[in-house]
């Protein structure tokens, strides 16, 4: 079966010939994760246009798929776009890269301008850095999280330089911030702003669906999750979720390379896997259990094992595997004894919600 690397190699047609669809939401949100660090001037400096076929083409092309989470097919992506009728073209704005780590904050987007005369605003989501990662954790107990309030900014701040009608979207954590700053920004923007594509992101705090602010926009929230989706459905969600086949299992479905396409459209299921709803429901159950405080300590006591490495990122784990295991060993010891007992319950808890949700079933 196909995914979007073959889309983006078979399909010819530009979009004035065929209409922005999901499929391209995703890859453009896929685009989103590529660095594109020094190809680009400051956001409020609109330089000449870079095309696709452009960044493509450049000698630096290997810094594009540094820490990214999928080099093998992000190299197969990019030629593949920057051969294509559809996609060659696009023009890059506006990306923005930040890395946080004293606010724990990953953001990072760019805007793609169609050759049908919109926009499309794309946020990454979570990368390989563990800041980010945190801060998507974080968004369990607070709202909004750094780059949740920075997505309003940067949405505010491309609305203002064009004058076109927009698309957001994002992938993971991008999705999230795509609707968030739909909610959020100013109002002459929000009214330019055709779609929203929320690729497997995570949903927000009970909250936030009863605010006149995500009311003005759920009509125009597209969700996408595949049939084992864990990610795509954590938190609340109150949007009619679409199903998309996937060729992986559990939670790797997350991957978008996994997602098939046949024809110019994705391959469709009725709905989610059993499993996958009982491990939302359990996962529900157990942070409904936790108050804030608490969801706050158990987010941070993992993270400050994590930190003991000196690790940054996934890969960084690679490296001097045997003093890094040694490192985190030494932070689990360091942890107070009540704060560990605390852990150990809140784990606990999790695995017996597990177990009685499926005896339930």
């Amino acid at each position: 079966m196909k995914n979007i690397i073959h889309y983006a190699k078979n399909e010819k047609r530009t979009f004035t010939s065929k209409a922005f669809c999901a499929v391209d939401s995703l890859v453009l949100s896929q685009c989103a994760y590529l660095y594109f660090d020094g190809f680009f001037a400051d956001i409020m400096e609109r330089s000449a246009p870079v095309t696709i076929a452009a960044i493509a083409a450049n000698e630096n092309i290997e810094s594009l798929y540094q820490y990214t989470m999928d080099s093998k097919n992000n190299q197969k992506l990019l030629p593949a776009l920057a051969n294509s009728p559809r996609f060659r073209n696009i023009e890059i704005y506006y990306y923005v890269n930040k890395l946080d780590y004293a606010n724990e904050k990953q953001f990072s987007a760019c805007t793609f301008i169609l050759n049908d005369g919109t926009a499309y605003v794309a946020y990454r989501g979570t990368d390989s850095y563990f800041v980010g990662w945190k801060e998507d954790f974080n968004m369990a107990y607070t709202c909004p999280v750094p780059s949740q309030e920075e997505s309003v900014y940067y949405l505010n701040t491309v609305g203002t330089l064009l004058s076109s009608r927009l698309r957001i979207g994002g992938h993971s954590k991008g999705g999230n911030l795509a609707v968030y700053a739909a909610m959020k920004c100013n109002t002459d923007i929000q009214s330019r702003i055709i779609d929203i594509f929320c690729h497997d992101g995570p949903g927000f705090r009970e909250e936030v669906f009863a605010s006149s602010d995500y009311k003005k926009i759920k009509d125009r929230i597209h969700l996408y999750v595949p049939q084992s989706a864990l990610i795509g459905l954590l938190s609340e969600h109150r949007e009619k979720y679409v199903v998309i086949k996937s060729s992986r299992i559990g939670i790797m479905q997350h991957d978008p390379y996994s997602w098939l396409i046949e024809g110019s459209d994705f391959v469709y299921l009725p709905d989610v896997k059993h499993i996958a709803v009982l491990a939302n429901k359990t996962l529900t159950k157990w942070l409904s259990s936790l108050d804030d405080k608490k969801r706050e300590v158990f987010v941070d006591t993992l993270y400050s094992v994590i930190k003991a490495t000196g690790a940054k990122t996934f890969y960084d784990l690679t490296e001097d595997r045997r003093d890094k295991a040694l490192a985190a060993l030494d932070a689990i010891r360091g942890i107070d004894e009540e704060t560990r007992r605390f852990v150990r319950q809140v784990v606990r808890s999790l695995i017996l919600m597990a177990v009685n949700t499926l005896r339930a079933e």
